[in-house]
């Protein structure tokens, strides 16, 4: 599948799953008593949380990683996305209070999404064939 066509579409996941880690680690810690009263008892779990993290790592490494390799050459949003990753773990373990953790963590996702929208923008903005446009050696000879 054609780069061009598949990276937005990473970055529209990449958003998704972000924005969701954001909220999930939002909300969950304010409705963690009531979560098994209907049945969502299993979004506190660690596994759950630490699963959304290294998906949503895993597509921004891969949608933005490859984008600034083959189209747009920016750090900005490779920038954000490192921030972002590490303000959750920092969140994660430096958070001495669920309410501390519960505001910062989501920060972290949400810059996540943000590095995935200004991607997603930066590709749009290059999309012409690099290889069109590559200037020709010339020989000193």
């Amino acid at each position: 599948m054609d780069f061009q066509k598949l990276s937005p579409r990473l970055d529209n996941i990449g958003i998704t799953a972000s924005t969701l880690c954001a909220v999930h680690c939002a909300v969950v810690p304010l409705l963690f008593t009531s979560l098994p009263l209907v049945g969502l008892g299993f979004l506190a779990n660690a596994w759950v949380e630490w699963g959304m993290i290294i998906f949503a790592l895993a597509i921004g490494i891969y949608s933005i990683g490859l984008s600034y390799k083959r189209t747009h050459h920016r750090l900005v949003p490779l920038t954000m996305l490192v921030l972002g990753f590490a303000i959750i773990m920092g969140g994660h373990a430096f958070a001495t209070t669920g309410k501390t953790e519960a505001m910062i963590v989501p920060f972290g996702g949400l810059l996540i999404a943000a590095a995935h929208y200004v991607n997603y923008k930066y590709t749009g903005a290059c999309n012409h064939d690099h290889k069109t446009y590559k200037l020709k050696k010339l020989n000193n000879g």
